[in-house]
């Protein structure tokens, strides 16, 4: 019986994958795609759960065979994304894109990821204290117990660990175990690779023009076949996105998120407020929030989906550059944004935790001093986590153990981390793609047409 049910299910997510591929062959937009696949999963998740409740074996089975078409799309991404962030950097020098002025633009995305990561921090307090969110209204059972002593246990790895020590693991001592993406901090230590090789090459190109020839014509054939690849990759993303959708609606506890509804809103809330302070810097800048929101539906959809930042970095950058971003910038804000300045995971959630669990050792949340160091210390974490990695969890760690507040505490959320999370890393590549598109503004780089015409999006047909 269960196997009978379990290979039903495998067929009606062979049929719905069918249907996304016959939608493709009419040549149906692909933010279109994306949408329907999206609704699809949501759908057919909530039926999956409905049917055999969130802690069946049967889902459980289901899911990890879906999880072949989901999981699967998440690494082919993430095994493009080292390459990719070489190879476009260093393009980018090779077509003479980067050579005058890359210390203001790196100094320009650093400061606008950082900066809006501070926002974020007080839109986290204001929404904290406006629903009166506390640590002590969450009782905790065993899984939030351990994963209160899991943070512990974290915190402890990373402690003594200063600011100078985290920013020197930026740099890649070994650039090929970078490209592995073995260190928290690999494409960071990447793209400043990349950048000292294109800045040689412009030494080059003057003193050794025809070795200097030879290379950028090696360059470009590498950008050719990589980006042939990003192509090919991004035509699976209505599939992988209806595959994670239905495993996580499917998979998700319901009955944790109904009694957490409180803070699962005000989450939400908070991230919703910074996303349209995102729309307002753009508009401020004189481009078309709408255009904005358009064209970066398909990145925003697969980052919610999927979680993971490092994936959504093909999007992303195709993304930016389809708004007009010359491709340097989208490659540096985009790569910059995988580790600094998290406006969801790094600003939001650590200042919403730090006014959560104040009151439980006597402080005022509502201090204007505790407030004020509450937003220092969110901005100069959000820049310092990328010298541990690991996201909102060590983005906590830090801005708790910087305010001296009881760690363990963060753990109480863990029932309700994955669907906060989703909308977390949506807007931390929001933030990313904003930084790099106030970038090309201020620096005049932006190509206005490029980021109106509606004609010019993300495809992934050519």
């Amino acid at each position: 019986m269960t196997t009978g049910l379990l290979v039903l299910n495998i067929a009606i997510m062979l049929l719905l994958i069918s249907g996304l591929y016959y939608m493709q062959k009419k040549h149906i937009s692909f933010s279109k795609r994306v949408f329907t696949a999206l609704g699809l999963g949501i759908l057919f998740g909530f039926v999956l759960q409905f049917i055999y409740g969130a802690g069946s074996e049967i889902i459980a089975k289901s899911a990890d065979w879906f999880n072949l078409v989901g999981g699967g799309y998440v690494k082919f991404l993430q095994m493009i994304v080292m390459p990719l962030v070489f190879i476009s950097i260093l393009a980018a020098f090779t077509k003479l894109k980067l050579t005058n002025n890359i210390g203001k633009i790196s100094v320009l995305i650093l400061g606008l990821l950082v900066g809006t990561t501070a926002v974020a921090a007080a839109v986290g307090i204001a929404t904290a204290v406006g629903f009166d969110l506390e640590a002590v209204q969450i009782s905790g059972g065993d899984a939030e117990i351990a994963r209160g002593e899991q943070l512990e246990e974290t915190y402890q790895g990373i402690e003594g660990r200063t600011f100078p020590q985290q920013m020197l693991d930026l740099l890649p001592a070994n650039p090929f175990l970078d490209f592995t993406g073995a260190r928290p901090t690999s494409t960071i230590s990447v793209v400043i690779f990349a950048a000292f090789l294109g800045i040689a090459y412009v030494g080059a190109r003057r003193k050794a023009p025809e070795q200097a020839e030879l290379f950028a014509k090696i360059v470009d054939a590498f950008y050719a076949i990589i980006m042939r690849v990003v192509t090919l990759i991004l035509r699976l993303t209505p599939y992988g996105v209806l595959a994670i959708m239905t495993k996580t609606v499917a998979m998700s506890d319901f009955d944790s998120i109904l009694n957490l509804g409180k803070f699962v809103v005000a989450s939400y809330v908070a991230l919703g407020i910074m996303f349209l302070i995102h729309l307002l810097l753009l508009t401020m800048s004189g481009l078309n929030p709408i255009t904005y929101m358009k064209k970066a539906f398909p990145v925003l959809t697969f980052a919610f989906t999927s979680r993971t930042s490092a994936g959504a970095l093909p999007l992303n950058i195709k993304t930016q550059k389809s708004l007009g971003v010359p491709e340097g910038i989208a490659n540096f804000a985009g790569s910059f944004g995988l580790s600094i300045g998290q406006n969801g995971c790094a600003g939001i959630y650590p200042a919403m935790l730090a006014v959560m669990i104040a009151p439980t050792v006597g402080i005022n949340p509502l201090s204007p001093g505790f407030v004020l160091t509450v937003i220092l210390i969110v901005a100069i974490s959000s820049f310092g986590v990328a010298g541990v990695g690991g996201g909102a969890t060590f983005a906590a760690i830090l801005v708790l153990s910087a305010l001296d507040l009881p760690i363990a505490l963060a753990g109480l959320l863990i029932s309700i981390e994955p669907l906060i999370d989703m909308g977390r890393t949506a807007v931390n590549v929001s933030g990313s793609m904003t930084s790099g598109i106030l970038t090309s503004r201020i620096t005049g780089e932006i190509d206005g047409n490029i980021y109106s015409d509606m004609d010019n999006k993300i495809e992934a047909e050519a």
